[in-house]
């Protein structure tokens, strides 16, 4: 800068003053590393430069050095003042204050610090100015910022900052006490009226609450001193379920769902993308919080909403879009003020513009939904006046008809007991006509008595030639040849033929030939059975004589049987024409099933175990190679 700097005059008659424009000059400092020495240095060098805005302000994750020229005219040892500085979000600033000795005194304080290490237990930043004799002084202080913040320096003398302070905790308490006010309310008029739409009020306001409190500092003092790291995103927090459910609260009480369908597709995507739009910032980039203009978006879409809702003949959104017009104003007030365009409006307006807007417009949706509950009560009384009406012209129907009815209900009963006179002499002749359909149903009990005799009798003869069959019928394919069709009526498919397969195999109980277990489940095949302790799974035709088996299983017993009641004499020429299967294949079966009767002639085994007990008796793979053994023996093919 060409020029020097103007200090401000500062006396015993100015209570405050607030630092604006070119009474502030500023450095930006490439990382955070300059000592006092060398920022003073620079500051010789020309090197600060002037805002160009009503009040500075610094870009995120940057460090800056602030400097402030003061011209003090006359002593103020006697007054006690201050420095202080007004953004929440600021977490760092080191103070440079000047001494009567020509040194400075440093102090440090921020929002990453517990809140007990201020100078006093405030929610802005203060530093304590020493007792200094007239001349000019300059003070310095470095501002690191996670996001952007407005660089707000005041000048208060401590008797002044005192009664500054006391009246503003007073009106917040008196805004907060608002706020604790119409949740309760609401609270009880949702427990009592069950309605959601108060619910989700109570929510808002809430949020409302949470938002004004992290901004301001009031929840940094009184709900988490102790634990600075919340100052980073709490606002976030606060803002994101503001808009949540204010969008969902527009919902509920304008019943967008049902008037303007289109409004309602648009306000449910809107919250979709807030959401992820602040779990993106809550997970990646808490930076993100600092641009607090996307509340626009809901702000808008639920204003917007309220008038299309009021266009529509809907009363009670009146008070809704008019509480929502105060706080839209409220919402520019605040941004002109943050981009340092409201110089002529008061400081007072300017800085509790939204808190402002916020009470007037929870007081005007209060309004909306108790207009909306007059609106059912009267709907509801209208629908209740209906219902008298109703039930008076009811009423007066029902005793013409009574009346009519009592004149037919007379004639009716002449008619009556002309007829029952009728009746009594029928039900005398009916008595009788009873007692012989009695005399019949005793007859016919006693014959259906014989009959289920005989019945039984028959069934238990039934039962026995049934089983007679049966046995003969083995007997017979024990001792006689069957023909195939024959033989198909005792094994007709391959599921009966495995299930007699699995009754002989496993007569004795299952034992696994792996690990031994004689616990099994059912296997994937029919009629296998699978190990419980080491998933073995054992095929029903496995360690059979059929296993490997190539031809139906119903055609391989019948060969089996054929073998067995021919003693081994039939060819495998007479096989393959009685089966319809290549020789080569009835040859080769052949000569397995007589390799079991030999063995059964040597072991000596009961012949009259039939042709089945061959089953179990497994011939080797490799039969074809013992031909020539087979051969000599006398077992031609």
């Amino acid at each position: 800068m060409a020029g020097a700097q103007a200090p401000v005059q500062i006396n015993s008659k100015i209570d405050q003053h607030v630092f604006i424009n070119n009474e502030v000059e500023f450095l930006h400092e490439k990382g955070s590393h300059l000592s006092l020495n060398e920022v003073q240095l620079a500051d010789k060098q020309h090197q600060f430069k002037t805002s160009s805005s009503y009040f500075p302000d610094s870009e995120p994750h940057s460090s800056y050095w602030y400097k402030i020229n003061i011209h003090i005219t006359e002593s103020l040892e006697s007054h006690s003042a201050v420095i202080e500085f007004f953004d929440q979000t600021t977490n760092y600033i080191t103070a440079y204050l000047p001494t009567a000795q020509g040194n400075y005194v440093s102090s440090r304080s921020g929002a990453d610090f517990n809140f007990d290490k201020r100078l006093y237990k405030h929610k802005n930043f203060e530093f304590q100015l020493q007792p200094l004799p007239p001349g000019n002084y300059t003070c310095y202080f470095n501002v690191r910022a996670t996001d952007g913040v407005n660089i707000i320096i005041v000048y208060r003398k401590l008797t002044f900052f005192i009664h500054y302070a006391l009246t503003e905790y007073l009106t917040y308490g008196l805004f907060y006490g608002i706020i604790l006010i119409f949740s309760f309310h609401n609270l009880l008029m949702y427990l009592a009226i069950k309605r959601r739409q108060y619910l989700y009020y109570v929510l808002y306001i809430l949020s409302v609450g949470l938002y004004e409190m992290s901004t301001d500092g009031i929840a940094f003092q009184y709900i988490w001193p102790n634990a600075p790291h919340w100052n980073h995103y709490a606002y976030g927090f606060a803002l994101y379920s503001l808009s949540f459910f204010a969008l969902v609260f527009t919902k509920e009480l304008l019943h967008v769902r049902k008037k303007a369908p289109a409004l309602y597709r648009l306000i449910n995507a809107v919250i979709v993308l807030r959401t992820i739009y602040f779990l993106y910032c809550l997970l990646f980039n808490k930076g993100l919080f600092y641009y607090k203009f996307v509340e626009f978006i809901p702000l808008s879409i639920a204003f917007y909403t309220g008038i299309v809702i009021w266009a529509k003949g809907f009363k009670p959104a009146r008070f809704f879009v008019l509480g929502y017009t105060f706080l839209y104003m409220g919402f520019i007030l605040k941004a002109i003020t943050a981009l340092g365009f409201a110089r002529i409006i008061p400081g007072l307006v300017s800085n509790y513009s939204l808190g402002f807007s916020f009470v007037l417009e929870m007081l005007f949706l209060s309004f909306s939904i108790g207009d909306q509950v007059r609106l059912l009560r009267r709907q509801k009384q209208k629908a209740q006046d209906t219902a008298m009406r109703q039930m008076q012209i009811n009423y007066e129907l029902k005793d013409s008809i009574n009346k009519e009815l009592e004149i037919k209900v007379n004639e009716r009963t002449r008619e009556v007991v002309e007829k029952s006179e009728e009746i009594i002499q029928q039900s005398q002749v009916i008595e009788v006509q009873n007692q012989e359909l009695l005399n019949i149903n005793q007859q016919l009990e006693a014959q259906a008595s014989e009959i289920t005799r005989m019945n039984v009798l028959l069934e238990s003869d039934n039962i026995q030639l049934k089983t007679n069959i049966e046995k003969v019928t083995d007997a017979r394919a024990l001792s006689t040849e069957l023909s195939f069709d024959e033989f198909s009526l005792k094994y007709p498919d391959q599921e009966t033929c495995n299930k007699f397969l699995a009754d002989i195999k496993w007569a004795k109980g299952f034992a696994c030939i792996k690990c031994g277990n004689e616990v099994y489940k059912n296997g994937r095949a029919p009629y296998s059975r699978r190990c419980s302790k080491c998933n073995y799974e054992e095929s029903v035709l496995y360690n059979t004589i059929f296993q490997n088996n190539r031809i139906p299983i119903n055609k391989a017993f019948y060969i089996v049987y054929l073998i067995y009641t021919s003693k081994g004499n039939i060819s495998s020429y007479q096989l393959s024409e009685k089966l319809q299967i290549r020789q080569s294949t009835c040859w080769q079966y052949a000569l397995r099933i007589k390799r079991v009767m030999e063995d059964h002639k040597k072991g000596k085994k009961d012949a009259r175990q039939g042709w089945s007990k061959l089953i179990l008796d497994h011939a080797p793979p490799a039969m074809v190679k013992n031909t020539a053994a087979l051969t000599s023996n006398g077992l031609q093919p």
